[in-house]
């Protein structure tokens, strides 16, 4: 698709490509954030593949350091 879109452009264009492949795919599910078992929030997570992994989706010109784990 190249350099330039919005996020949701990609957003889409993610999700049809992983649907394609049979797997389930729900965008800007809602979901409750809890600390130590309390409530602190809610978050609307951009992609979740299979009800078990969440993708937060970012454009940015490369990958920065900060947008590493680090365990």
């Amino acid at each position: 698709m190249g350099y330039g879109f919005l996020e949701k452009v990609y957003e889409n264009a993610l999700a049809l490509e992983l649907a394609s492949t049979g797997l389930r795919v729900g965008r800007q599910q809602p979901t409750r954030v809890y600390y130590f078992g309390r409530q602190v929030g809610d978050y609307y997570a951009d992609l979740v593949v299979e009800n078990l992994v969440i993708l937060e989706l970012k454009t940015a010109d490369g990958i920065c350091d900060a947008f590493e784990a680090s365990y």
